[in-house]
């Protein structure tokens, strides 16, 4: 089934927002840009860089699975067709992200987080409150977001082993892809998000990096 939505029933949007939750979970996703990394080098690494390395990818995995999640609820509760294709374009781009990480993931010979489901379920609950707050709000949900990555994809340049070029190429474009939809939400005419709102995302986000880096 396609992702997009092109559905005008509630009924039609719930069964397509569950069909693309179970393949964001399933690991289905596919990218439609190669990934940055296809034509660099794979460096030798030692254990402990290559278990670096793949926390920090494994984090950005399960970031990506909540960008999906985000999306996903702000398309299906959108008050606007044209600002659900805008969430629709923007997920489609952030499921790039998804197939890129995953795929380094297996060559640096780790795995995804088995806490991906709850982190897709919380996002999920966030962006539906953000949607139903009216689309201003919505998209300044999605500035904030992006704010917030865009700091962690810098934070993650910085502690990557420096020779882990595969993996700073996908970390590179990811971060210049976040900035992109930040600043076109911001153009789209975001307001600005409630402080409560920031202040449970910064919450979900310290959540997220503290564990999945792990497990």
């Amino acid at each position: 089934m396609s992702s997009k939505f092109h559905f005008h029933t509630p009924l039609d949007r719930f069964i397509c927002s569950t069909d693309k939750a179970l393949r964001v979970l399933a690991g289905v996703a596919s990218a439609s840009r190669p990934t940055p990394a296809a034509h660099v080098d794979d460096a030798t690494l030692t254990d402990e860089e290559r278990k670096h390395s793949a926390g920090l990818i494994r984090v950005d995995h399960v970031g990506e699975v909540m960008a999906q999640a985000l999306y996903n609820s702000q398309a299906r509760f959108a008050k606007s067709d044209r600002l659900r294709e805008k969430f629709e374009e923007a997920s489609r781009e952030e499921e790039d992200h998804l197939a890129w990480t995953a795929q380094r993931l297996k060559e640096l010979n780790s795995q995804t987080s088995v806490l991906a489901p709850l982190f897709y379920a919380g996002a999920y609950a966030l962006g539906t409150v953000a949607a139903k707050m009216g689309d201003p709000h919505s998209l300044g949900f999605v500035v904030e977001t992006e704010r917030q990555v865009e700091k962690h994809l810098d934070n993650h340049l910085a502690t990557l082993p420096a020779n882990d070029a595969k993996s700073r190429a996908i970390v590179e474009q990811m971060r210049l892809d976040e900035i992109a939809h930040g600043k076109a939400a911001q153009e789209l005419g975001a307001a600005q998000t409630p402080l409560p709102v920031r202040v449970a995302m910064t919450a979900m986000s310290k959540l997220m990096t503290g564990t999945t880096y792990h497990i």
